[in-house]
């Protein structure tokens, strides 16, 4: 009696014998890189009807628009403090740079006015959509200093709030602090 009841079967057949015992490892241990599987790649699909040279030159590049949800194409943008539209005659300002991440998850950066003065607030993170409706907006969440941070966006208006009021003073300096109102600014934010 043999410990494998295949292996016996299989003695007199090494190459069946090998590709069992390969396949069975795989599948217990989870590997799947040794299966081998064929996808069209876009510039195969295009050489089907267009030129070769057009499927050549062609970019190949998918919209990473169009993968988004629509919660996370809805608050991609720059969001600045209400000092940032008086930025001219020196008021300090902090601003949120919005960016997907991802299907459902956004980059973040904060940054605060360095033209004139040491800038006050610096941040760079991620953040997981959590939900959406219409009371609340979009919300997304991120851990800031240890703390469970949320980012509201509602109304072309980003909310930034944490459970510890106190740990998002640490991204910031002079007594400032992440948290807070931003409004969704219409072009991009300029950091000078």
């Amino acid at each position: 009696m043999t410990l494998f009841p295949l292996a016996s079967r299989l003695q007199t057949r090494p190459f069946l014998l090998s590709t069992a015992l390969i396949t069975g490892v795989m599948l217990l241990t989870g590997c799947q890189s040794g299966i081998s599987t064929h996808t069209n790649t876009s510039a195969e699909i295009n050489s089907v009807s267009t030129p070769l040279s057009a499927a050549i030159s062609a970019p190949t590049t998918v919209s990473t628009q169009s993968k988004l949800t629509p919660a996370v194409q809805t608050v991609i943008g720059d969001y600045a403090t209400d000092g940032y539209s008086k930025r001219q005659q020196g008021y300090d300002w902090v601003g949120v740079m919005v960016r997907p991440f991802g299907d459902a998850e956004i980059d973040i950066k904060v940054r605060a006015r360095g033209d004139i003065k040491n800038p006050s607030c610096s941040y760079d993170g991620k953040a997981t959509l959590m939900g959406q409706d219409q009371a609340h907006g979009v919300i997304f969440q991120t851990v800031a200093n240890n703390s469970v941070t949320f980012l509201q966006f509602k109304d072309g208006k980003l909310t930034i709030d944490s459970q510890d009021k106190m740990a998002l003073h640490y991204f910031c300096s002079g007594g400032d602090t992440l948290a807070g109102d931003y409004q969704k600014l219409a072009s991009q934010l300029v950091l000078s």
